[in-house]
């Protein structure tokens, strides 16, 4: 039951933090949302902390008592490969170390397609597939998976990582008719993670659409039953079946250019 329960939400600033606060809400969820931004409490029953991933013991503070942390915080695209580790390997660690510390049972993870945008467009993947990632953010994200399943398997924490699609309102490209995550269907498949009785998994959160380049049965396993689809915003547009499914996230200039000079 997720009623009653107290999460914690890091990167509560950000879009998908900001709605699946609403969410949680809204199904009696007692929330500390924290960012490294400035965020305002959603409803009544949402305390909203601002924290830096870095502060370690701040993070034990802060989940003392939690339930289960959802953790949104990190750098969402490509960055310079430093940053990336500090904040996204670096951030998920001690978010990892702070729930073990504070005796926390579940840690839900999101991830990102881009772990494997280097697959192709004619391949269909799924989430025991070997990693390919486009870029340095999606090598962060490998990282940080790898760390959710240690933590797993060493330390008994329950971890789900939430392979994230395109998060939008409707789908505005080719590549988007295939990758798309709907508001509706991002919330099924956290609510999803921090549901399942399953100790540890990954899956791919992606809305039902009618051309899909990832698997869905790892969802199904947890729970995870989205109900949109791409199609229904308007007709199939060809794609390239040789292009990786990362698109322009895995052309090098999409790398290089991010990169301090």
């Amino acid at each position: 039951m997720i009623a009653g329960s107290r999460w914690v939400v890091t990167g509560a600033a950000g879009t998908i933090g900001s709605a699946l606060r609403i969410a949680l809400v809204k199904e009696g969820v007692e929330l500390v949302s924290t960012d490294i931004r400035p965020a305002s409490p959603v409803a009544p029953g949402d305390s909203v902390v601002t924290t830096d991933l870095g502060d370690l013991e701040s993070l034990v503070e802060l989940f003392v008592g939690a339930d289960g942390v959802v953790h949104l915080g990190g750098i969402a695209d490509e960055a310079d490969f430093h940053d990336l580790a500090d904040v996204n390997i670096v951030g998920t660690y001690h978010v990892l170390e702070a729930a073990r510390r504070a005796g926390v049972p579940r840690v839900v993870y999101a991830s990102s397609n881009r772990l494997t945008g280097m697959y192709s467009a004619g391949e269909h993947v799924t989430p025991d597939m070997p990693p390919r990632p486009d870029g340095f953010y999606g090598v962060s994200k490998v990282a940080a998976e790898s760390l959710c399943r240690l933590y797993a398997d060493k330390f008994g924490i329950s971890t789900v990582s939430v392979r994230i699609g395109t998060y939008e309102q409707r789908p505005g490209s080719a590549r988007e008719q295939r990758t798309w995550l709907s508001p509706a269907d991002a919330v099924r498949a956290f609510v999803a993670a921090m549901t399942t009785a399953d100790h540890t998994a990954a899956f791919y959160a992606v809305s039902a659409n009618t051309n899909l380049w990832w698997d869905l049965e790892a969802g199904a396993a947890v729970g995870f039953v989205p109900l949109d689809d791409a199609a229904d915003w308007g007709p199939e547009e060809p794609i390239d079946a040789n292009m990786p499914q990362g698109g322009i996230y895995a052309t090098p200039e999409y790398s290089t250019d991010r990169m301090h000079r």
